[in-house]
Formats: C-alpha cells, sequence, structure tokens
C-alpha cells in the first residue's frame, strides 16, 4: 500500500463525454482527439447508433439504412421516440463504402460530431462527496491503444455503473465507429476522459477522496479479499507490459485475480469485467 502525498494541482484535463448536469460551460477548448474527419466520424451497428439516437449531447448529421435494418431500428427505439433526423433508405453497399467492408454495421450508419469535451474535475460530482453513504466507481486505463478493447471495457463499465473510463491522451486511439460498436452503445454513457498525465490525474481522484486500486498479477492481495472504499478507481495497465512503474507507485494498493499461473494472462476487457464485478458487489 502506497503513502498519499498531496502533489500540486495539474492543469485541467479534457474529457470527452456529456456534460453532468449543473456543470458550467467552459469556453475556448478545441476536441482535437477524435474528428476523424472535419465531417465526423460514422458510428454503425444497432446498438451504437440506437444509443448515440437517444444521446441529447450528440449531434447527429446523417442516418443511413436498409430497408430491414429501418424497421430493426424502430423496433428497437422507446416507442413515442422521435429519432429528430430522417434515415435514408440506402443500398447495403453504400454503407460498406463509409463503414468499411469488414465492419458489422448491421445495415445502420450514424454520421456524427465527436462528443464535447469536458474536464476530469467534471466527473467529481459534489452530491456524491458530500453523501458518506454514496457510492462510485471510476476506471483508469494505462496505455491502451486497441479502440475494440477499450470499447469492450467501456461495455463492461457501463454494466457495472461505473460513470468514467480515463486514459492517457498520448498514443490512446480516438473516438471512432470501432470502438462504439464493441462499446455496445456504451460510448454514449461512460464518460471517455483523456489526460495528459496519467498520475497526476490520479491524485486529483485521490484528493478527492477515491482510492485507486492497480491490477498487478504479481500483487500479494487478491482482489477478492480487499473491501474497498465507496470511492473507488480500478487502474489496469496494457496488455502484456502491465502498469507503468509510475502508475503503479501512483495506486493505494495493488491486487491481482487469481488465476492459473501457467495460463496466459487475461485480456484487457476480460480483467476488467471480472475486477469491476468484484468490486461493485462489495457496496
Amino acid at each position: 500500500m502506497s503513502k498519499r502525498k498531496r502533489t500540486p494541482r495539474t492543469a485541467r484535463s479534457r474529457i470527452n463525454a456529456p456534460r453532468p448536469t449543473g456543470t458550467a460551460a467552459r469556453s475556448g477548448v478545441k476536441n482535437t482527439h477524435n474528428a476523424g474527419s472535419a465531417q465526423g466520424l460514422w458510428l454503425y451497428g444497432l446498438h451504437a447508433v440506437c444509443a448515440a439516437l437517444q444521446n441529447p449531447n450528440r449531434k447527429k448529421h446523417r442516418l443511413i439504412t436498409t430497408k430491414p435494418a429501418a424497421e430493426n431500428l424502430q423496433e428497437a427505439l422507446p416507442e413515442g421516440f422521435s429519432m429528430a433526423i430522417d434515415p435514408e433508405i440506402v443500398d447495403r453497399s453504400e454503407i460498406d463504402t463509409v463503414c468499411g467492408p469488414d465492419s458489422v454495421h448491421q445495415g445502420l450508419a450514424l454520421l456524427v460530431s465527436p462528443l464535447p469535451d469536458l474536464y476530469i474535475e467534471d466527473v467529481i460530482d459534489p452530491d456524491i462527496q458530500e453523501n458518506p453513504q454514496a457510492t462510485d466507481t471510476l476506471v483508469v486505463l494505462d496505455q491502451a491503444t486497441d479502440p475494440r478493447n477499450i470499447g469492450a471495457v467501456l461495455r463492461s463499465a457501463r454494466a457495472f455503473g461505473v460513470r468514467a473510463v480515463i486514459l492517457q491522451d498520448r498514443n490512446a486511439p480516438p473516438e471512432t465507429g470501432a470502438m462504439a460498436k464493441a462499446a455496445s452503445g456504451a460510448l454514449e454513457h461512460v464518460a471517455m476522459i483523456r489526460v495528459t498525465n496519467l498520475a497526476r490525474a490520479m491524485w486529483t481522484l485521490k484528493d478527492a477522496g477515491y482510492w485507486c486500486l492497480g491490477l498487478d498479477g504479481y500483487a500479494e492481495h487478491d482482489i477478492g479479499a480487499v473491501d474497498p472504499t465507496s470511492k473507488r478507481v480500478v487502474v489496469l495497465g496494457a496488455e502484456g507490459t502491465g502498469l507503468r512503474r509510475l502508475t503503479r507507485e501512483t495506486c493505494d494498493q495493488l491486487v491481482c485475480i487469481p488465476m492459473d499461473r501457467s495460463a496466459e494472462s487475461l485480456n484487457l476487457s476480460n480483467a476488467a469485467a471480472i475486477a469491476l464485478y468484484v468490486v461493485t458487489r462489495k457496496r
């Protein structure tokens, strides 16, 4: 377990997600992370498109769909929901063109703008901080680079009530259709924060009362035996290399998922799902 040492506050880091209610708008922030093109990016697949259509913070520009997929989309949306955008019925080949022939788009594609930027401090909810009975779970990804893996982590995060996934800006992929497809709609619900300095971002959370649990295959403590605080951060490293030294040292406690030592390590999304299940069941 690491001793906590207070460090100077870092400059605010950007968060790529809908603003929480009551957060004051900040002007002058340019989104440079996930502008796949000047026109925006294409989201595809039933769950990703359905979730984006229902997200009031997501700007939608064009919806293209095959006729059967349009019927499936209408059935998936809540009864009486107005899409506020007219779907264009097209051939499947046109959707292949914008999404890629190997994408599993299910006959649906939605052209959108990236989600608005926020700061990491915006995810620190005063109502949660002031309520000793409240629980809150966040995730930190150290050097995650695969968009599908990150999307799968977002999907698990959504399933276990995580409010934000924090990752390093450098080398991290932008918001993409592949990420949104793997997230199965979670990209519209879980904040994805990009920070310049991961350790400083963790200290921002620690200063706000969060306890950082780092997953390490060689840690002495079983994650199942840990009784986390009500405000906790699960920190996961990249596949193969694990947590970097500074990230590891910034964690309050290192824990492991017990498994057969003769087997290969779990991939990032599987490790995240197991860790979040264990941590969040202890409410």
